[in-house]
């Protein structure tokens, strides 16, 4: 059964709540969309028997290797080390600089306010309601909604204009549809490119209108944005990516 988007959503805000005092409202997502990514991750593919899974889980590296870190005095540390590092040895879709420093006192806070604060992150997505072993990634676009909605929010609270911009999901539909992508004329050889990908959801409704395997290009200004934009493609199953410019 899919995780229901209530539940996913009301989860992603209550992660913003511990998180709140220590950073803008815009910096909270390259946290919680970690957090997310990793559980995601973690239920669909850290025991799969696939000889080529869109991603690698090493040992050691699951979400579950970083909620046993729980109370752990160095569990920031731990996570940037243990669990982050890993995974992007692992992956050669992933870079570093995708994914925010767990260990940093100036938004995270220090000794035990960091270690209480990094528990009860990982304990909102330890919740049962939060599995997503049998979700469905094809054209779920779990961390592309999950940004639409954060990036809403973040927009009204901080008082900011966005930095980063998204399209919003009924619009990405209406493109790919008006230019012409289809099953009867997408080819092996077709390529949807995106300049400005952001986190790359209107690629993904356009490979969704194309009804086959095609490949997708995207360039991103933001850096944090081109990261989510690359694990958004990896749970959709996309060799391809964003780079960020």
């Amino acid at each position: 059964m899919a995780v229901k988007k209530s539940d996913l959503y009301s989860s992603l805000w209550a992660s913003c709540d511990e998180l709140r005092g220590g950073m803008d409202a815009s910096q909270y997502k390259d946290y919680v969309l970690f957090m997310l990514f990793i559980k995601y991750v973690s239920d669909k593919y850290g025991d799969s028997d696939d000889l080529e899974p869109p991603i690698v889980i090493p040992k050691g590296a699951s979400f579950n290797d970083m909620a046993a870190l729980t109370g752990n005095p160095n569990i920031g540390d731990l996570i940037n080390t243990q669990v982050i590092q890993p995974l992007v040895d692992a992956n050669e879709m992933l870079a570093r600089t995708d994914f925010p420093d767990f260990n940093d006192p100036n938004k995270l806070g220090e000794g035990n306010d960091r270690v209480d604060r990094l528990g009860r992150l990982i304990a909102i997505f330890s919740s049962p309601d939060l599995n997503f072993a049998k979700n469905r990634a094809d054209h779920d676009d779990i961390l592309g909604d999950a940004y639409e909605y954060l990036m809403r929010h973040f927009a009204t609270e901080s008082g900011k204009s966005k930095g980063q911009f998204y399209t919003p999901s009924e619009v990405s539909r209406i493109i790919a549809k008006v230019i012409g992508i289809s099953p009867k004329n997408t080819v092996a050889g077709t390529t949807a490119y995106d300049p400005t990908c952001g986190s790359g959801s209107l690629l993904l409704k356009v490979a969704a209108e194309a009804g086959k395997r095609i490949t997708l290009e995207g360039q991103e200004k933001d850096v944090t944005t081109a990261g989510l934009a690359r694990m958004n493609m990896i749970l959709h199953d996309f060799s391809g990516g964003a780079s960020a410019s």
